[in-house]
């Protein structure tokens, strides 16, 4: 199995068991080792009372792609700390997307850059995780 492969059956894996990030209507775009590309398109049940992209919404896409890309090897791997900078708001009917890739592997902790763009390319947020490896695997390999 390539690196690839094992990405992609690991976000299938993943997205077969989480039942959150369908439900708010988080969309795998691509996998690999590393690496992860999730996208959402902002509702209006998305939206705060300003009329914008709740911050949690984005939080939860950049946190998800995070997330994947940190699984990726299909070794268990869950968030140790992250943070968010948002720059700014999605609206109603963007497509924001988030690319996470991953910085630094180095025994069990990994460093992992995410950034949030909508549909024109503008960066609405950062995010930065830090992961930690834990037992299992995401499938029997």
């Amino acid at each position: 199995m390539t690196p690839q492969q094992r990405a992609e059956r690991t976000a299938s894996t993943m997205m077969t068991a989480d039942a959150a990030s369908p439900w708010v209507g988080i969309e795998v775009v691509s996998m690999d080792e590393g690496a992860a590309t999730m996208a959402l398109t902002v509702q209006k049940h998305h939206c705060n009372g300003h009329g914008i992209c709740h911050g949690g919404i984005t939080y939860m896409l950049a946190d998800t792609a995070f997330a994947f890309a940190a699984n990726s090897r299909n070794q268990s791997t869950v968030a140790h700390h992250n943070s968010i900078s948002y720059l700014a708001p999605g609206q109603l009917g963007d497509c924001l997307t988030a690319i996470a890739t991953e910085i630094s592997l180095a025994g069990r902790t990994g460093i992992y850059d995410v950034t949030v763009t909508n549909q024109h390319g503008q960066v609405t947020a950062e995010f930065r995780g830090i992961s930690r490896t834990i037992k299992g695997q995401i499938f029997d390999e």
